[in-house]
This record gives structure tokens, C-alpha cells and sequence, in this order.
């Protein structure tokens, strides 16, 4: 059955980024006025959650009920606190700045996963050079007494473009989309087993995006996995390929539905609503859409507290 979707806000002419449902409302990050915006369905109001986010993208919420986001701008995950408060955990692999932060996802233990690859506007402040000589999924984990503190981690050494990460409700699969979307760029969706030790095994590609005479076909975006482990994809676009779609893959990596997305572009997407029966989307033109998921359950680990 096909997803009818609904325009809920905008468009705003500029990008929406990240989604995260709060148990009553969406966020979603309007990436270009460093804000992060909450729309709440029962109303169909929109409301600034947060101002002077610089930049932020990816945004998810942890067990401790704090929402974590990507800054762009600041090359830094930042958590966003509930008091208004901001505060920093790690912002340096191996004693270097790392890129620009994508998109993130959280474990049960609270540990932030996300994907680091480079951005072509340059940060809000200091440029901070020189950038990593690599683009891969970085860890942060909130180490116990005796020492409290954060540490980054380098996860994956086979990625040059991650965007979209997700962790599998068993928490014991990371999928990455690899998305550039350049000619001869690689578009592959990702499944990495996590090991018991934390570390990433060899990963099995679920899709494979192609290319035709009018170009290729872009690659996922953004991601986030339903109830029963199915991962929902953002991708395409109008200019070549199938157009722009949410897919439906299975754990296995089977095409299990295709949905036709009315906006170009769709960047990210979320699960919400009473019962998180509906899903949303957010657009490279700043459309926040939403869709019944007849047949699906949504899925969202940590909701804010």
C-alpha cells in the first residue's frame, strides 16, 4: 500500500535536516538558520525549540532523555540539555578536530554514533585546519569513575562520504548510507555488524545505487529503522533515477516497498505521531511532510524526558 503524504510545514526554501520525535511533537533542524524547530501535530503549530544551533543537522535523543545534535558549523556534536543549557562532549579524535557531523544515532548505553564526512560551506568560527585525511562513522562513549569523560573513537576505515546512520532496535547492526553523489561516486547502503568488543565487523551492502545517461542516482540521505528492523531510506531526486523515494528495506537488504516522495530531494525522516504511526520527511526545500505507515510500527529508542 502507498503512503499518501501530507504537507505539514513550509516549504521554507531551505533544507530540512534532522527529525526527532519528543513523545508529543517532531523537531526537525532548519539546518541554514541554525535552528531547530517543533512542530506539534495536535495544534499544527510551529514553534522555535532551540535558536543559534550553527548549523545543526542530525539530531536524536539518548537514554538520559538529552537530545544530541550534528553542528555543522562548529564541526562538533553538541548536547542540548533541558535546562536551555548546551554542553560538549569530546570534540577531538586523537588530539585533532575532526570534520563536519552528518547525522547521528544512539545506542542503549547512550553512546553517540555519527557520521563525519566534509561539507563544502566552511564552519561558523575558527576553520580549525587541517580536516581529517579521512571520512568515517565516529564514536563518542561516556567513560565511568574513576575517569568521566568522553572519548571519540574512529569506527569505520572503508567509507569516503558516510551520511545516514542508524542502529538496529538490538542495537547489533549500524547501517551507513555511503552517498556521493559526484559521477563515479559510490551510493551503497550499509550493514555493519556491531562485535561484542563495540568494534565494526565487515559490512554487507544492502543496495546499490546506479547512474543512466542523465546522471546517477542519488543515494541515501538519511535513515532511521522501524520496529521490525526495517530501514527506511531517504533518496533520489527528479533529475535522474527512479525520483525522489523513501525505500523500505528489509534486514536482509530486500526491497520491501517503495514510496514516491511529492518534493525533490527528501534529506531525512523520522517516526512520530500517537502510536509513532506516521512518518515524516524533510526536504531540501524545507517541505516537512508526513505519511500514515499503514503496515509499519515506528520505531524511536529514547524520547525526551
Amino acid at each position: 500500500m502507498d503512503w499518501t503524504f501530507e504537507l505539514v510545514h513550509g516549504p521554507l526554501g531551505r533544507p530540512i535536516g534532522g527529525l526527532a520525535w519528543d513523545g508529543e511533537a517532531m523537531l526537525f533542524s532548519d539546518i541554514n538558520e541554525n535552528g531547530i524547530l517543533r512542530f506539534d501535530p495536535r495544534t499544527q503549530a510551529v514553534s522555535t525549540f532551540r535558536a543559534y544551533t550553527s548549523r545543526t543537522n542530525g539530531i536524536a535523543f539518548g537514554p538520559d532523555g538529552v537530545l544530541n545534535g550534528c553542528q555543522e558549523g562548529s564541526r562538533r556534536i553538541v548536547r542540548f540539555m533541558p535546562d536551555g543549557s548546551a554542553s560538549l562532549p569530546e570534540v577531538k579524535l586523537d588530539g585533532r578536530y575532526h570534520n563536519h557531523p552528518c547525522h547521528i544515532t544512539v545506542s542503549g548505553s547512550g553512546q553517540l554514533w555519527f557520521s563525519d564526512p566534509l561539507h563544502a560551506m566552511p564552519a561558523l568560527g575558527p576553520l580549525l585546519p587541517p580536516y581529517l585525511e579521512h571520512r568515517s562513522v565516529l564514536r563518542l562513549t561516556y567513560t565511568v569513575p574513576p575517569r568521566q569523560h568522553w572519548h571519540m573513537q574512529r569506527m569505520t576505515f572503508d567509507t569516503a562520504s558516510p551520511r545516514g546512520v542508524a542502529l538496529s532496535p538490538d542495537g547489533k547492526t549500524l547501517y551507513v548510507s555511503e552517498c556521493d553523489n559526484a559521477e563515479g561516486g559510490t551510493r551503497e547502503l550499509r550493514a555493519y555488524p556491531v562485535d561484542t568488543d563495540g568494534t565494526l565487523g565487515r559490512p554487507i551492502v544492502l543496495h546499490t545505487f546506479g547512474a543512466d545517461y542523465r546522471g546517477v542516482h542519488r543515494g541515501v540521505e538519511g535513515l532511521c529503522v522501524d520496529a521490525a528492523g526495517n530501514v527506511i531510506a531517504c533518496a533520489g531526486w527528479r533529475r535522474s533515477g527512479p525520483g525522489p523515494t523513501v525505500y523500505v528495506f528489509s534486514p536482509a537488504g530486500g526491497v520491501a516497498a517503495t514510496h514516491a516522495v511529492p518534493a525533490d530531494m527528501p534529506l531525512g525522516c523520522a517516526f512520530g505521531d500517537p502510536g509513532l504511526a506516521s512518518l515524516y520527511v524533510g526536504t531540501a526545500d524545507g517541505q516537512l511532510l508526513r505519511a500514515r505507515a499503514t503496515g509499519h510500527v515506528g520505531h524511536v529508542p529514547f524520547l525526551r524526558k
